[in-house]
């Protein structure tokens, strides 16, 4: 009988492409994969650690998975992993933690255990990167072109969960987007803790990236997943513009929306800037008649020494100047080792959890807003494989999502519609 395993992914997309990458090496060595929830003979959990919360959760699901089956193989790996390691080893039921260094021995790793095996196993130093993409829809892949980073924003944590930037060659991102799309995926999202900061390893750049996966025949969209505004350069946008590959869907990290704060917090543009790179990729994408660019903003609320008034200069800032169509909300996170960490002026968490919810609910208004501004333009939409009720769902170009009776037809295929 073969033996089971289940996959279990929290956190973000770039998690979920390294996840789908150990899934296809393990499941090409015979084991067959399964639900978690039903248990299984081993458990490979894809932990993060953006926030306190997100640490609690991933002891959870390790907690619930060893009750569900007390003898598996449970094998944790992620930004968890690579910053509590002696944490989880103590965790009852964990077989094996891997860090950030230690990706590229998962595999080998486990299969070693199954066959009872002791030597130990080379791991890949730092420097290196583990390619990944994930490949569990019909139509989008998220590419892992990048990891880790040189930035040292007081409140974060990522550097030493991730280690320092580093990137795929580009001969290898292509060669991957090729396999994606000889798979019969159309659409790919690159990915990467930074992926404006692409080059660092092989002295490439993040344009030259994007210039040469606007190449490979079969891939029809690209999206763009969270790119520093201050590396995404109006060259970029320039050649975005001029009819690409490349979709008018951006999310970019803000953070905060006072001078102040931004300032504090250790980033590296202020709002003018921000607020500039907004307004050119509006003036170069948008055409009349036209879809509206897709705008998604990461901000933090509730940053030690944020006021009532700092906090209402983001408020403003977001409703008034850059006015997104989502608004993707961290409450702060104190988190042990950052300078914002050891700061004297923590704000409540009454306060954070008020300042999420105000910015939560213009995030709903500004979303409605983005809607009714390209209602009765013309979109095309990448149909989803999911039968929902007798429905199918795709997304516009823009991320807009879309709902229309199911036909297998249409399946992976770019189809015009009215908004």
């Amino acid at each position: 009988m073969k033996k089971t395993i289940a996959f279990i992914t929290l956190g973000c997309k770039l998690n979920y492409a390294e996840t789908s990458t150990y899934e296809r090496a393990l499941l090409k060595e015979g084991l067959e994969a399964v639900p978690w929830n039903r248990g299984a003979d081993i458990f490979l959990v894809n932990t993060c650690s953006v926030t306190e919360h997100s640490d609690k959760k991933s002891r959870n699901i390790i907690r619930k998975l060893h009750r569900l089956s007390p003898d598996a193989m449970i094998v944790v790996t992620g930004c968890y992993a690579q910053l509590k390691k002696a944490e989880i080893e103590k965790i009852e039921g964990v077989t094996m933690v891997f860090g950030a260094a230690e990706k590229s021995a998962i595999v080998p790793s486990v299969l070693a255990k199954l066959r009872e095996e002791s030597e130990s196993l080379p791991l890949h130093k730092s420097a290196c990167i583990f390619p990944a993409y994930s490949d569990g829809e019909r139509t989008r892949s998220f590419l892992k072109v990048q990891d880790g980073c040189d930035y040292r924003c007081a409140y974060c944590t990522v550097p030493d969960a991730r280690g320092e930037s580093r990137n795929i060659p580009i001969a290898l991102a292509v060669e991957q987007a090729r396999e994606i799309a000889a798979a019969g995926i159309r659409e790919i999202v690159l990915t990467g803790v930074n992926t404006g900061d692409f080059g660092r390893t092989t002295g490439e750049s993040f344009f030259d990236l994007i210039r040469s996966l606007n190449n490979v025949e079969g891939i029809e969209r690209y999206r763009i997943s969270s790119i520093e505004p201050n590396l995404l350069t109006e060259e970029m946008i320039d050649w975005i513009a001029s009819g690409t590959k490349f979709l008018p869907h951006f999310h970019i990290p803000l953070q905060a929306g006072s001078d102040t704060v931004l300032k504090e917090m250790g980033r590296r543009y202020d709002t003018a800037a921000f607020a500039a790179k907004i307004a050119y990729i509006r003036e170069k994408m948008e055409k009349p008649g036209g879809p509206k660019v897709f705008f998604g903003i990461d901000v933090i609320a509730g940053f030690p020494g944020e006021t009532d008034e700092l906090f209402m200069e983001t408020y403003d800032f977001l409703g008034k100047v850059v006015k997104p169509a989502f608004i993707h909300v961290f409450p702060y996170s104190r988190r042990a080792g950052t300078r914002a960490a050891a700061r004297k002026d923590q704000v409540q968490d009454s306060i954070k959890t008020r300042r999420v919810q105000m910015l939560e609910e213009l995030s709903a208004k500004l979303h409605e807003e983005f809607l009714e501004q390209n209602r009765g333009v013309t979109g095309h939409v990448l149909f989803e494989s999911t039968d929902k009720n007798g429905m199918m769902e795709g997304y516009t170009e823009n991320y807009i999502r879309v709902s229309r009776p199911y036909d297998p037809e249409l399946i992976g295929k770019i189809t015009e519609v009215t908004i």
